[in-house]
Parts: structure tokens; C-alpha cells; sequence
């Protein structure tokens, strides 16, 4: 996972390292006006009520930090929300064109969606019809992200411009997929620091849709909120386990190789561009939290507590897979998640992990809805995810413990110029 910095919070508008005291004979600050008001609310919403309380004095509100003020830039040579920093908050939703609608259509609407992202990203508000629910905010991170699955290219006459690489994922056995919640002709990703945020935009992406197309399936999911440890640190998912140690990292030399179709690639719509593998993967926490703290690091092959390797060190210590103990036993278990997984064990293949953790409820079984909304990027998914799952399927020991219940594969162009649109060179190619 791409490391998280913490900027030093500050005011927005305020310049780094300047505070509230710092600019107090320029006016009311910011954080006193947020404080005022939010004291007002309190005092109407509780006037009527015996024994109501009032809002503590303004000086002691919170002001804005950077997890308000940090923005992710949508224009570039790729799109955001790829190697971003992992955001607390994430909804992905697939749309299917209406009926009707082709190439035209979906061009107008990605130009729409585009300009959308392009005023969200930067703390603004949509474009028309603000709903208002992020007024107060700052940009959060946010990140939107588009994609076309297999199906778009057939519904808008573009067959010739499909990439080899859309073709569909081979089954595995342990998909157990839900065709409604799988694929789709349009995928959004978006993510932010703050559920408001998030939500604002998901609604401004639905709202822009029009009578283009329809949602065919949505998905929530969470982080842990940056900050809410001591010092950055690579996430934990909901089995507790530290979640994505491994993950190429943008400083590396072959990065982009791995995860980005080269500006020479195929086709050549795709330059800079992405292919994200969407699966939502089930955990079956009842059965894993009957294991013993032992008996979880032997499946995974990692300690739980820092997520070191089983062999010794510490989380970035290269894994040794010769160790033995003193009865001859493998260390880390030949069927361990964390051996089975690393790219020297699958002729290198690699990807980027960018993932959500999901709860919707407890099923009619009475156990939790509960697991991973899989995520990954890579320049080609037949070398990237593929081998990797197969692997996977054949004697994963964390397999009877997931379930893959829907899935879909992305085609994600690159980053927008200023002045262009999402998919501008495919759609008016």
C-alpha cells in the first residue's frame, strides 16, 4: 500500500505552518466562525427540551485539519484514486447503459461525470443541483475514477477497440459469483477521507446519469481514518491481520510497468490506463475467529501483531521459506496466504492492491456480512491476478475462509488533459 504522511494540520486558507493565532488581527478566524455555528445549532435543537445542554464555547470547536484540506489532483497522466493513498471511505458502483443508448450517450455522460469529479476533487460544488451535504468540507482526498467493462464496447459499436486483456476472468473454485452484482458497462471507484465527502460525490455521479444509464450494483466499504495510529502504517483488514505488505510501492523502478499499459501499449486509448479486478470477497469471521491466535499466523504465514514474516524479522524482513524449526517443520507453511501470494513464487506476477473493508448487517444465518471489497491494478490482469488467483485456488490456506461472491475486470483509461474528459480518445477516437 502507497505509505500515508501526515501534513501538519492547519486551517484551510491559512498558509502551512500559520495558525488561527497567527492571522487572529486579520478577523474572525475560520475556526471561530465553525465554532459559533455549530453552537447555534446546538442551543435551537435543544431549547425545548427538559434538561437540554448548549454548545461548549466556540475556542474549544475543532478546526479543519489536513484530512479536510488534502486534495488528490484529477488531471494527469493518470487517473487518481490508482496509487492515491488508501482513503477511510469507498463506494464502487457499475452502471449498464439504458437502452437505446450507444456511443453518443456514453460520451456525453463521462464528459459530465469528468467535469463533476474535476469540481468535487477540488472542494467545489457540483455543477448544478449542489445537493449541499459536503458545504462545510474540504476536498478529503476525494478521488473518482471511471472505467468500461467488456460489455460497453459491443453496446456502443466500439468491438474493435476492445482490449485483449478485458477478455473475462476464468472461473476458480472458489467462486461462488453473484451475476447480478458482477461486471457492468461503467464502474465508478470513488474514495475519500470523510463519508460525507464520499457520499456527495456518489450522489453527484448518480444524479449526472440521467437517463444514460441505470445502476446495475453498488458497494460500500472503509479504512482505517488516516491519523488514527501513532505513526503511518500498513492497514489491517477485518480478520485483523496486517493487509498489503507486499504491495508494489511508486518509488519502485518497475512500478509502472506492473501496474500502467505502456504509452506505447495496446490499444492506444489505453496509454497510461489501468486494469482494475473488482471482487467482493466474503470473510467467514465466525468460523476464523474459532482459530487460535497460532493457527490464524500459520494460515496467512505472518504474525499478527506487526505482520512480520513467521520466519523472523521484521513486516519488510524478506520471508525465508527454507526456515525450518526444530522438528523439521516449514516455519511458514507451504500452503500459507503469504507464501503462495509473493511474485517470485508466480513467475513475477504482480499488482497493486487498493482495497475496502465492507459490513452490510448480519445475514439470515445470523453471521456477518463481512469482508474485503478486493481491489487491485495492474498493466494487464492475464499477468497480474490471474496466475496469482490460480494459485490461489489450488491450496490456499485461507480459502475456506473467503468466499469470492462477485467480480468484475475493468478497463481504466489514462488521466484526462485540461479541456478533455475521461475516455475522450476512445469515445471520439
Amino acid at each position: 500500500m502507497v505509505d500515508q504522511s501526515i501534513p501538519e494540520a492547519r486551517t484551510p486558507g491559512t498558509a502551512p505552518g500559520k495558525t488561527d493565532a497567527a492571522s487572529a488581527g486579520e478577523g474572525i478566524s475560520r475556526r471561530r466562525m465553525l465554532g459559533t455555528a455549530g453552537a447555534t445549532g446546538l442551543v435551537l435543537g435543544t431549547a425545548g427540551a427538559a434538561g437540554g445542554y448548549a454548545a461548549a464555547p466556540s475556542e474549544a470547536a475543532t478546526p479543519l485539519t489536513s484530512l479536510g484540506t488534502d486534495r488528490a489532483m484529477f488531471h494527469g497522466k493518470h487517473q487518481p484514486g490508482i496509487a492515491d493513498a488508501l482513503q477511510a471511505r469507498g463506494h464502487v458502483v457499475a452502471f449498464d447503459l439504458a437502452a437505446g443508448a450507444g456511443r453518443k450517450e456514453a460520451a456525453a455522460l463521462l464528459r459530465r461525470w469528468s467535469e463533476t469529479a474535476r469540481r468535487l476533487m477540488a472542494g467545489e460544488p457540483s455543477g448544478h443541483d449542489d445537493t449541499d451535504v459536503a458545504r462545510d468540507a474540504g476536498p478529503s482526498s476525494l478521488t473518482i475514477t471511471f472505467g468500461f467493462g467488456h460489455s460497453f464496447f459491443a453496446r456502443t459499436g466500439l468491438e474493435k477497440q476492445r482490449p485483449a486483456s478485458l477478455d473475462p476472468l476464468p472461473e476458480f473454485s472458489s467462486d461462488r459469483l453473484d451475476k447480478e452484482r458482477s461486471n457492468g458497462d461503467l464502474w465508478v471507484q470513488i474514495g475519500a477521507n470523510d463519508s460525507l465527502v464520499a457520499f456527495h460525490a456518489l450522489r453527484a455521479i448518480q444524479k449526472d446519469t440521467g437517463s444514460a444509464a441505470r445502476v446495475r450494483w453498488q458497494m460500500n466499504g472503509f479504512n482505517r481514518s488516516p491519523g488514527a495510529t501513532a505513526h503511518p502504517m500498513t492497514a489491517r483488514n477485518l480478520m485483523g491481520q496486517i493487509d498489503g505488505t507486499r504491495n508494489p510501492k511508486p518509488a519502485e523502478s518497475d512500478f509502472d510497468q506492473r501496474i500502467f499499459v505502456p504509452e506505447q501499449g495496446e490499444p492506444a486509448w489505453m496509454a497510461n490506463g489501468s486494469y482494475a479486478v473488482v471482487r467482493r470477497i466474503r470473510m467467514l469471521l465466525d468460523d476464523w475467529e474459532k482459530l487460535s491466535g497460532k493457527a490464524q499466523e500459520d494460515v496467512i504465514g505472518r504474525r499478527k501483531s506487526d505482520g512480520a514474516a513467521l520466519s523472523g524479522g521484521t513486516e519488510t524482513t524478506a520471508m525465508d521459506l527454507e526456515k525450518t524449526d526444530a522438528k523439521g517443520n516449514l516455519v511458514v507453511p507451504i500452503n500459507a496466504h503469504a507464501r503462495i501470494t509473493r511474485p517470485d513464487q508466480n513467475g513475477g506476477a504482480a499488482m497493486l492492491r487498493r482495497p475496502f473493508s465492507f459490513h452490510d448487517g448480519i445475514d439470515t444465518d445470523g453471521v456477518p456480512d463481512a469482508g474485503l471489497l478486493f481491489i487491485c491494478w495492474q498493466a494487464d490482469p492475464l499477468r497480474g491476478f490471474v496466475p496469482v488467483q490460480r494459485k490461489l485456488d489450488r491450496g490456499d490456506a485461507l480459502s475456506q475462509f473467503i468466499r469470492h461472491e462477485s467480480s468484475g475486470l475493468f478497463a481504466v483509461p489514462g488521466g484526462a488533459a485540461k479541456g478533455e474528459y475521461v475516455g475522450q480518445k476512445l469515445l471520439e477516437g
